[in-house]
């Protein structure tokens, strides 16, 4: 099974009846050895099913309707194999809400240069055919993402996963509940946000608990589930036997087990699959969770800390589209600087990065936590896996969403840092900390991020088409002067889009 198990993409190949029964059979032929080709690539991460082709108005408006009501189906891929008049195709693509992709190709891939002839010529149109069809996906102003090329070749199917991954991480947008544990850090800007038109744009509900219900569920943790806990972190991580004998470190280990299991029993009752909580609303809680929430990340959810929903969906989103490919993804911070011949960033929070970055098995340590909260804490340590990545930030400017990417590149920290009790990733911004520091601000970036090494910049892309929203990508070839004309064209861009 693929790595999405049993969410789809449906695969319909256009046509019509001017070539008459044998041509159409050959199109249908040919379109379930392309669905079953793409779904053999181990570049293709979810299974794609082939629907047969349509050769009227009504059988495209009536697979475009299936495709819209079917709960697995997360995205649809569209083809011309012949000519397929479009005005066929206005009725169902107004229909259809699952996002779309044009792949142009054809079945073979070179020509027979010595046997071709017009039945050869008939059957195999696409290169006009796709044509045809894309000028009515303008024409009805609809963004989607077009993949050119030969079915078979790495390129179109890496390619066409960039697009798949974002459609599932488009269809977990749709049904996420984010579930706000406390409110904002106070007077904070960034992490506040309207909540209904991120519903509106994303589809994700976030939902606000009391802290005394979620304490409820943590004090009911047994002593057999904690034991248990206990022992998947001694086979996890690395934790030093002077901790498991010493009565109170032993003790904050325990809170975060208890704390975990707790909070875990508490997001799977209420359907959520992304949280936050804040330092400054813990009453009730027997601390800030650390080692808790960096396990509960590791597993897949998202996180925002002080309260950041935006962020933790963005998180959980990311680390759906990321599923089945190396890398992790983690709750971020830019929290200093290291100006030097290269200027670096050292990216950080108090207690809650994800282990799914770690270049090393991390390690259990209790420190003192002293922000909000004065207590002993648990947390996993350890320094991030070197190589490319991508700092995401998505933030509401009031009459739209904005969503930022800064390529980086995650280095090896020059010497260790034995007095730094919390797990950090130390990184390169592309083009450079000069520019792209200040591109970020003038983005209105947050000081938040998620971070990862699971999911490219083409898959972040592809998303913010999905979902409509403007994106910008501060990247090698990236300048102050062209990223501030683009900040601006788009802000004329959107406005006049909402009018018109």
């Amino acid at each position: 099974m693929k790595v999405f198990g049993e969410k789809t993409i449906w695969f319909v190949t256009g046509s019509q009846h001017l070539y008459g029964k044998k041509v159409l059979q050959q199109v249908a032929e040919n379109s379930r050895a392309i669905a079953a080709g793409l779904t053999k690539s181990r570049l293709i991460s979810a299974e794609i099913q082939a629907k047969g082709v349509v050769t009227t108005p009504e059988e495209i408006l009536k697979v475009c309707r299936k495709a819209s009501s079917d709960a697995n189906c997360v995205g649809v891929i569209l083809w011309m194999h012949t000519f397929s008049p479009a005005k066929m195709w206005i009725a169902g693509l107004q229909a259809l809400d699952k996002p779309w992709m044009h792949l142009h190709t054809q079945f073979g891939a070179e020509l027979p240069w010595s046997g071709i002839d017009m039945h050869y010529m008939n059957l195999n149109q696409s290169a006009h055919g796709d044509r045809e069809f894309g000028h009515i996906g303008t024409r009805l102003r609809i963004d989607r993402k077009v993949v050119v090329g030969h079915w078979q070749s790495e390129k179109v199917q890496s390619l066409t996963d960039d697009w798949i991954r974002a459609a599932m991480g488009w269809d977990e947008a749709r049904h996420l509940r984010v579930a706000r544990f406390g409110d904002n850090m106070r007077q904070v800007a960034v992490t506040e946000g309207d909540k209904v038109s991120a519903q509106i744009q994303f589809g994700y509900e976030v939902h606000a608990y009391g802290l005394g219900d979620l304490a409820a569920v943590c004090a009911e943790v047994n002593d057999a589930d904690i034991k248990a806990q206990l022992r998947r972190y001694r086979k996890d991580y690395v934790i030093a036997d002077t901790l498991l004998q010493d009565p109170q470190q032993k003790e904050m280990l325990t809170n975060e087990a208890r704390l975990e299991l707790g909070m875990e029993r508490f997001l799977e009752a209420k359907g959520c699959k992304a949280f936050t909580n804040c330092f400054e609303n813990l009453t009730g809680l027997s601390g800030l969770p650390g080692l808790a929430t960096q396990r509960l990340m590791s597993k897949g959810y998202g996180y925002g800390g002080e309260g950041d929903w935006k962020t933790s969906a963005m998180n959980r989103i990311v680390k759906v589209m990321s599923r089945g490919r190396p890398g992790g993804t983690s709750f971020m911070e830019d929290y200093t600087y290291h100006f030097a011949s290269t200027d670096q960033v050292l990216g950080a929070h108090m207690l809650e990065v994800c282990p799914s970055i770690a270049a090393e098995r991390p390690r259990v340590e209790v420190h003192r936590h002293t922000i909000g909260i004065k207590k002993d804490i648990a947390r996993l340590i350890f320094s991030g896996a070197t190589g490319p990545a991508l700092n995401i930030s998505t933030i509401d400017l009031g009459n739209r969403f904005r969503i930022i990417v800064n390529e980086v590149d995650t280095v090896a920290p020059p010497e260790d840092m034995p007095n730094l009790p919390v797990a950090k990733a130390l990184w390169q911004p592309r083009p450079n900390l000069e520019i792209a520091g200040a591109a970020w601000i003038h983005a209105g970036g947050a000081h938040h991020s998620v971070y990862t090494q699971g999911v490219t910049t083409e898959q972040i892309s592809d998303f913010a088409e999905i979902a409509g929203v403007e994106l910008v990508v501060i990247g090698a070839d990236t300048t102050i002067a062209g990223f501030k004309k683009e900040l601006r064209h788009n802000a004329v861009y959107y406005h006049l889009n909402r009018g018109l």
